[in-house]
């Protein structure tokens, strides 16, 4: 008797990936966890996949019948590589994918938004998430952590603007249903969570919750560009500065009732990511 097909979940360990595993394997599907290191994860068959290295791609895709696409971090052509995995992974019997974008890149636009564009035309079954702004961004290791921690500050180039910051627990649950249900949701999905807030706003909320001052820290443009360009490379340093200029401008302040459409439930508030994340 053979094995039921399986999830293959690019980026397994990451921020996303980690969760959408644990939720496939929560509900009982058979999940493939792939990641350069093929990184044990209980429950699931580790296998090895780098982006860069078209010899692990055969072995991952062993089994699957559908995939989650992490693109590879970093890159400003994602396209090169995933769209011959994505071709081999139609041949080799993937019939769903669900790719992971941003809510900044629509369908034909930079880097993953090639990816995006192409997506329809490989897989019957699909989803595109555009999840805005990680809550996840002001936790662990991010630079926005890092000076919380160290200097009590987030230094942003936002000014007033607002974002529907969202909980990666709720774009994993969203990925889960789209990789699960019956019919695919086939389409761009915009995933925020429930309400639109100022840089102002999450230092405020980080300040009652942990109990120590936090201040948001307005730069110009030019001064956050050269301040990540003292660690990154300026082409990349003036596209970070670019995307905080576009929430000044207020190309972040929606929200969507995606979330709650697709898993039954209301996104996470950034409060409660808070109190369980920062506290």
């Amino acid at each position: 008797m053979n094995a039921p097909s399986a999830t293959l979940v690019i980026g397994a360990t990451g921020t996303t990936g980690s969760r959408v595993v644990a939720g496939l394997i929560a509900e009982g599907h058979r999940v493939r966890a792939a990641g350069r290191s093929a990184t044990p994860v209980e429950g699931a068959e580790a296998v090895r996949f780098d982006w860069n290295e078209p010899a692990t791609f055969g072995a991952a895709l062993d089994g699957a019948d559908r995939v989650y696409l992490i693109p590879p971090i970093g890159s400003s052509d994602p396209a090169a590589v995933m769209l011959p995995f994505l071709r081999r992974a139609r041949s080799a019997g993937v019939h769903r994918a669900v790719l992971l974008s941003s809510s900044a890149i629509p369908a034909g636009g930079p880097a993953v938004g090639q990816v995006h564009q192409a997506l329809p035309g490989l897989f019957e079954q699909w989803a595109v998430l555009r999840p805005s702004w990680f809550m996840q961004n002001f936790a662990g290791f991010t630079p926005h952590a890092r000076s919380i921690r160290e200097d009590g500050v987030i230094l942003t180039a936002t000014g007033d603007g607002r974002v529907g910051f969202v909980d990666a627990e709720d774009i994993a649950a969203v990925a889960v249903r789209a990789l699960t249900d019956e019919q695919a949701p086939d389409a761009d999905l915009i995933l925020t969570g429930p309400q639109a807030l100022s840089y102002d706003d999450v230092a405020a909320i980080i300040t009652e919750v942990g109990g120590r001052p936090v201040v948001h820290r307005h730069l110009t443009f030019d001064q956050l560009r050269d301040r990540w360009a003292e660690e990154i490379p300026l082409e990349f340093a003036t596209m970070l500065a670019g995307m905080d200029r576009a929430i000044a401008d207020g190309a972040e302040d929606r929200t969507s009732d995606t979330v709650q459409r697709l898993t039954g439930r209301p996104p996470g508030t950034f409060r409660a990511f808070a109190e369980r994340e920062l506290s």
